[in-house]
């Protein structure tokens, strides 16, 4: 009888969010109004190398981003550090780390945080336009702590608490947000996958700090004041996502994975994206190879026009993944590549290192 209330109550929230799809399609009109937006920014590197598309059906830490239902999928431990040399050329770089943690037979946490260092800037003023003053580094950093639980054995949720901080040398900015995932199995062999997530709901965040202080002389007596100016507050990029998986199981050692999902943004072109995963697998060790392509209107374009092509991102992702097998109490170790490409930049690189405690 428990088990029925919780199914119907999951299975509520599913339409409820399905049915916010219109709330959240994309707006051409609202395009860049949003602040935060490296919440849109996928730091993981093996879902990241197959479009985003797992949202049915990643597992452990990269479910973080792509749908926080997937953390109770992580067996007992995973430790992940990854780093994201972004839009190559740019000089932009993003460290991750994170860690999901079995605490009971249904439940998972996890603790993770996401960094971008936009290495040193020059001081610049009206005066001195050339910098010679010092230099400053920007930093956007998000802090993030979920939690998944299983509560049947097709019916997975999850919920993910985040902070968002964006600073540079006299100017901060601190919002709160909140994602929510649901996962549903099914198949005799669970090789059929669902998934819905509302992501980076929260309320307006804002700019404070001296850097909105303005000094200001009055011409009749030569005195000095200080003039305190507003920032306007923004909104987070929010998002809803939903999409599919199946499994095709050639083996017991080989299997494919073709993903789907659809993503409607408010503040950014909807996307529609697929996926492959194909793994091979023994005892000792596992390879993964990944590819996928991320659709969104004016893509084709070749230069960014209002309306037309608004990303610096082409759609192509792939990646490879390999783990291993090491250590008497045969823990896994694993190292990711996955690629993005960008135009015109050099694309987006990362790479990765997972450890797996049984």
């Amino acid at each position: 009888m428990k088990m029925n209330i919780i199914t119907k109550s999951i299975l509520l929230a599913a339409s409820v969010l399905s049915g916010s799809a219109s709330v959240f399609a994309g707006n051409g009109d609202r395009v860049g109004s949003a602040g935060a937006t490296e919440l849109l920014i996928n730091p993981w590197g093996p879902s990241a190398s197959w479009a985003d598309a797992g949202v049915a059906c990643v597992n452990g830490v990269d479910a973080i981003y792509t749908n926080i239902a997937g953390l109770a999928f992580t067996s007992k431990t995973q430790i992940r550090f990854d780093r994201t040399s972004w839009l190559g050329g740019s000089g932009v770089n993003i460290n991750s780390a994170g860690i999901a943690q079995r605490v009971s037979d249904a439940s998972v946490i996890s603790v993770s945080v996401m960094s971008m260092g936009f290495g040193d800037i020059q001081i610049t003023t009206v005066d001195l336009p050339e910098g010679g003053l010092g230099e400053f580094s920007p930093i956007y950093s998000n802090f993030n702590v979920g939690y998944a639980r299983e509560f049947s054995n097709s019916i997975y949720g999850g919920i993910n608490f985040k902070v968002v901080s964006e600073s540079i040398s006299n100017l901060r900015g601190t919002g709160v947000a909140i994602d929510a995932g649901i996962r549903y199995v099914t198949g005799e062999e669970d090789q059929i996958k669902f998934g819905i997530t509302l992501k980076n709901v929260g309320p307006t965040m804002t700019f404070k700090g001296d850097g909105l202080a303005l000094q200001i002389m009055y011409p009749e007596t030569g005195d000095l004041a200080t003039l305190e100016q507003r920032s306007a507050a923004f909104e987070m990029p929010s998002l809803l996502a939903m999409g599919g998986s199946y499994d095709f199981n050639f083996s017991e050692t080989y299997k494919l994975t073709l993903a789907g999902a659809f993503t409607a943004n408010s503040f950014s072109s909807d996307q529609f994206k697929l996926g492959l995963n194909f793994n091979m697998g023994t005892e000792k060790a596992k390879f993964d190879i990944n590819a996928g392509y991320v659709y969104e209107k004016g893509i084709f374009s070749k230069d960014f026009i209002f309306d037309s092509r608004v990303t610096a991102m082409s759609g192509l992702t792939a990646g490879v993944t390999v783990n291993a097998i090491v250590g008497k109490n045969k823990n896994m170790l694993g190292i990711n590549y996955a690629y993005r490409h960008a135009r015109p930049f050099n694309g987006c690189h990362t790479i990765g290192l997972t450890i797996d405690i049984k």
